[in-house]
């Protein structure tokens, strides 16, 4: 494997990071507007940025690039509408983005005109592969480009008196940058700025390219601060791109090691496969107990201007936000999950700590809903058919009844090979356990009770297949009548084992529901159920629907 050379490790015996929490949120900037519009496929027109801009100030973002104003006209006018219709917060920073070069600084000014906050960033790639193969410069030809570009700012900032202005710096490909050798150049940028400005400047190392796992990167951060000469003149800012699909742990491992701040776009869209995604970002801050300073708790509002803005979609796995992330199919998830749920609902949602297996967030928080939490397919399990059931249909499926009801449905499933709707399982559910009618259906019936005995007495007529007979018998209950007043019709011993009872709504037209195992002939164990207005009638088709559930399978 000679044909990839190892990314190098920090000499870093001491890091500290490791041992570190992230106890506030960052600075966050979004790049939405400029990195994120350049890798769209359709880059968004003037008023689908202008409600994109508007979408991030409002939730809450104080730093925003908006562009490239000097090498887009098309971003230049964007960033004049924003000023001249004066629809920037007094409290966000427009930031612009400009390469070191005289006629690009000359049309950034320009387009600054009038701004109360902007942050010029300036940028030129360090990197020992770009000074090789694209420059053909050596590294002081590099840091001159760079302390250029910053003699050009400082000599303009008199074109912007009513604004205050900030610098960014940003050393392009850090990543494939020697360690010490970007650190001479940020030194020698902040020396030159801050022989004039005394406001930090914003140095933001870009993983331009994501080359290493993300302990390294966190030690790249870890080593430029301890070796910057004066923490207090810069604000470590980190940009990582996501080509190893890390971005999200480098960013977070670059919060440890001590950057300021970060940048990134709400679902991660950019160059190749994209920027760091700030929703999931800041929504792992929550769940760790840190206010990430942003809403971002209106996920599927957020998704969907999202998608109207960029044309693009959400992938259905996307943390958070993904329209599968709060749905389980495992059947052991599934029984977990309901468990968690249930133990749940005994406390005070909004007072206790939030404790369901499977789910490290609480899907109501960020506008999602239990509803969709559990899916049906042939790979689920018991507990979470039983659990749409009862979320659908308020219908509460005993335990020992869950396995039976399992099977017939992924029995079901496994022949349309297709997610299953809550309808699909609960027509299941009654073609199968409840709406049995052949052989046996009970046409009607009366009940009386010896005034000597106290015994109850069942009389009815029975339909079985196409011919009626008169039934009766007596017991110490109305079922125990009924089933003794099968004994003439049905040879085998019937006994009631488990039997659960529930009202789906109240007063007095009521639907009851039963659901019963029936024993047979002390060998099967058989679950139906019954529905309807009177529960003595009800209970007598549970019965009815055992025995015809076991002649059906038999």
């Amino acid at each position: 494997m000679s044909k990839y050379l190892k990314y190098p490790t920090v000499d870093l015996p001491n890091r500290k990071w490791p041992n570190a929490s992230i106890e506030k949120a960052p600075i966050w900037c979004s790049v939405d507007l400029r990195d994120g519009n350049q890798a769209l496929a359709t880059p968004m027109c003037l008023n689908e940025k202008l409600d994109f801009f508007k979408l991030l100030v409002d939730i809450g973002f104080k730093e925003i690039e908006v562009g490239f104003p000097s090498a887009s006209q098309i971003e230049y006018d964007f960033l004049r509408h924003l000023i001249d219709n004066n629809l920037v917060p007094d409290d966000v920073y427009l930031q612009i983005l400009t390469q070191a070069r005289e006629e690009l600084i000359d049309k950034s000014f320009e387009s600054l005109a009038g701004a109360k906050k902007a942050i010029i960033h300036l940028y030129n790639s360090t990197s020992e592969q770009q000074r090789r193969i694209t420059f053909k410069k050596s590294k002081e030809e590099i840091k001159a480009i760079a302390l250029h570009g910053v003699d050009l700012i400082l000599a303009r900032l008199n074109l912007l008196p009513n604004t205050e202005v900030l610098l960014e710096y940003s050393p392009e490909s850090f990543t494939g940058t020697e360690l010490d050798y970007a650190l001479e150049v940020c030194e020698a940028v902040v020396e030159r700025w801050r022989t004039k400005q005394t406001s930090p400047v914003i140095i933001n190392l870009p993983s331009t390219v994501e080359m290493s796992t993300p302990n390294v990167f966190a030690d790249r951060v870890e080593w430029f601060l301890e070796n910057f000469s004066n923490r207090d003149n810069i604000i470590l800012s980190v940009h990582p791109h996501n080509d190893r699909g890390c971005a999200v742990a480098t960013a977070e491992l670059a919060l440890l090691a001590g950057a300021d701040r970060i940048e990134g776009t709400l679902f991660g869209n950019g160059e190749r496969t994209g920027n760091l995604d700030i929703v999931t970002t800041g929504l792992n801050m929550y769940t760790q107990g840190v206010n990430p300073e942003l809403d971002l708790f209106n996920v599927p509002a957020l998704s969907e201007s999202y998608q109207k803005f960029t044309k693009m979609d959400i992938p259905p796995r996307q943390p958070y936000a993904g329209e599968l992330v709060f749905t389980a199919f495992s059947g052991s998830h599934q029984d977990a999950i309901k468990k968690g749920m249930d133990l749940l609902a005994e406390k005070n949602e909004n007072d206790s700590v939030w404790d369901v297996p499977y789910l490290p967030i609480n899907p109501k928080d960020i506008g999602r809903s239990y509803e969709a939490i559990i899916r049906i397919n042939s790979q689920s399990g018991k507990g979470g058919i039983a659990y749409v059931m009862e979320k659908e249909y308020s219908l509460i499926i005993p335990k020992n009844m869950q396995p039976q009801l399992r099977e017939v449905v992924q029995q079901y499933s496994d022949k349309v090979v297709h997610e299953l709707s809550p309808k699909e399982i609960h027509d299941i559910l009654r073609k199968e356990f409840i709406d049995l009618e052949q052989p046996y259906k009970l046409l009607n019936y009366k009940l009386q009770t010896d005034t000597v005995t106290g015994e109850v007495i069942f009389v009815g007529e029975l339909q079985i297949s196409q011919t009626s007979i008169s039934i009766s018998g007596s017991g110490t209950g109305a079922m125990d009548a009924f089933i003794n007043s099968l004994a003439s019709v049905i040879t085998s011993n019937l006994e009631v084992v488990e039997y659960h009872e529930q009202a789906l709504n109240s007063g007095t037209n009521a639907v009851a529901v039963t659901f019963l195992a029936l024993k047979i002939d002390e060998e099967d164990i058989c679950w139906a159920g019954g529905y309807g207005i009177d529960s003595s009638h009800v209970n007598f088709t549970a019965i009815l629907n055992c025995i015809n559930r076991r002649s059906t399978n038999n």
